[in-house]
């Protein structure tokens, strides 16, 4: 067995049934307790938008919601469904929204305590995030410790190198047919004496321009990348879902019929789409909940981070407005993906769609002229705003580990992988990423379920008592 396979072994163990009951019975609970704080959505929606004046923080609450946004809405929510459907069924899709609406609960939880125990260092910058709430919170400093450890190694797999391989092969796509790259790479291999594929100089050029472009931004920190972000993410997500609103137009013949086969997909005994995958009610479940709490991260612990350094009044405002990130995320975004999926498998039975990624191509493919590049944009600006908001949550990680010095040289280190990303292959990487991730994510479950007093009594002493705008002194 190679380290690929030993890695893929291990993820696959991790991420198995345990770890999905675990993240999903967090969810339920948290709603259960917090007396189902997803009733408050169309305030928090409100509250991203408003400005908290003479409230402490760094950022606007809407740019810190943009970073976690940013980071959060990638390519799993284009070809992460992609992949549910094809191997668990349309079943998968209401199991991943579900998961969605579970998660705002916890979401929510993850920024309340991201803003009651954040700090402010000597130059008035806010850190918070799962490892303060364990050190402050539960005086817990060892587990804050394999947290950031977690997150700071996480973060260069799935927040980097595999999102900066994303984008080099989209560019290959786009430009292998290209004679003028063929022309170029000819001339370079008879120069060098080399004899490289042409893919490899677009590969090389790609790393450098994305190298420059992510140096820019993150060299100003939390505010750079929140500006950067709050254009970004409208734009991308406003597009990207208007692509689906014109398929389901094309496709509106299916959409009630759609509807009833992902409700009744989802409790059904019989295989469908998948073959021998299936779409078995556990197998539906299985796929639909990971797929879902990949694609919104709650529970991981790393939105949090960037939570704790906005301008707010009170935890609460700001908990509120995080719960968002999963509302748009997931219950939105995945939801017309998943529509827009299982609208083409009916309208064109013809085509195999065991192929997560062929899948969407081909419903895309439907939007003359701008669907190819309107799927290609997104995931192009999907993978570029993961890069940001990633880099954002290690550079805490690694803060609260050595301190503000160390920050330069993981910003090297981060530039670096960046490149790398772009021409190497990726699947080890990939592999280790999402069992760093699940591992950030164990201690941050128990801050959640441990502190959920406290998360309970700031809920009532601020949400249910209609005291919303009241100005918390301790912030």
């Amino acid at each position: 067995m190679n380290l690929e396979q030993l890695t893929e072994t291990i993820s696959s163990y991790i991420w198995s049934w345990p770890m999905i009951i675990l993240l999903l019975g967090t969810h339920i609970f948290l709603t259960i307790r917090l007396r189902v704080p997803q009733r408050k959505i169309f305030t928090a929606i409100k509250l991203s938008f408003t400005k908290d004046k003479d409230s402490t923080g760094d950022v606007s609450q809407f740019s810190a919601l943009a970073t976690s946004l940013a980071a959060t809405i990638g390519t799993g929510n284009i070809i992460g469904v992609a992949t549910a459907v094809s191997l668990g069924g349309p079943g998968a899709v209401l199991w991943c929204w579900l998961t969605g609406v579970f998660g705002i609960a916890t979401k929510y939880g993850e920024g309340l305590l991201a803003v009651k125990y954040r700090v402010k260092t000597s130059d008035g910058t806010m850190l918070g995030g799962p490892m303060y709430a364990l050190e402050r919170g539960l005086k817990m400093k060892w587990l804050s410790v394999l947290f950031c450890v977690f997150t700071a190694i996480a973060a260069f797999g799935i927040g980097n190198g595999v999102q900066a391989n994303a984008i080099s092969e989209n560019f290959s796509i786009l430009l292998s047919d290209n004679s003028s790259v063929a022309s170029a790479s000819s001339w370079l291999n008879n120069a060098l004496g080399l004899n490289l594929d042409p893919q490899f100089y677009l590969s090389f050029i790609v790393g450098i321009c994305l190298m420059a472009l992510v140096g820019v931004v993150i060299i100003g920190g939390v505010r750079s990348i929140g500006r950067i972000c709050s254009a970004l993410v409208p734009f991308m997500a406003i597009l990207y879902v208007l692509g689906c609103l014109y398929i389901l137009c094309i496709n509106h013949q299916y959409l009630w019929q759609a509807v009833c086969w992902i409700c009744q997909d989802a409790f059904s005994l019989k295989a469908s789409v998948g073959g021998a995958a299936g779409t078995a009610i556990m197998m539906g479940a299985r796929y639909g909940i990971a797929r879902g709490l990949f694609s919104n991260e709650s529970g991981l612990g790393s939105a949090p981070i960037v939570a704790a350094a906005a301008r707010t009044k009170n935890s609460v405002r700001q908990a509120l407005v995080s719960s968002t990130g999963t509302f748009w995320d997931t219950v939105v975004v995945c939801a017309i993906t998943g529509l827009v999926l299982t609208t083409s498998i009916l309208a064109y039975p013809e085509i195999d769609f065991h192929d997560g990624g062929l899948l969407t191509k081909k419903a895309f493919g439907m939007i003359p002229y701008v669907g190819t590049p309107i799927l290609t944009f997104g995931i192009l600006t999907f993978a570029f705003s993961t890069i940001l908001g990633w880099s954002y949550y290690g550079e805490r990680a690694m803060e609260y580990l050595g301190g503000k010095r160390i920050i330069k040289y993981y910003r090297i280190v981060w530039l670096a992988v960046c490149f790398m990303g772009c021409v190497m292959s990726l699947g080890v990487v990939w592999n280790i990423a999402d069992i760093m991730n699940a591992l950030m994510a164990l201690p941050n479950l128990a801050a959640l379920l441990l502190l959920s007093g406290v998360i309970a009594r700031e809920t009532k002493r601020y949400l249910w008592s209609g005291r919303l705008n009241d100005i918390d002194t301790t912030l």
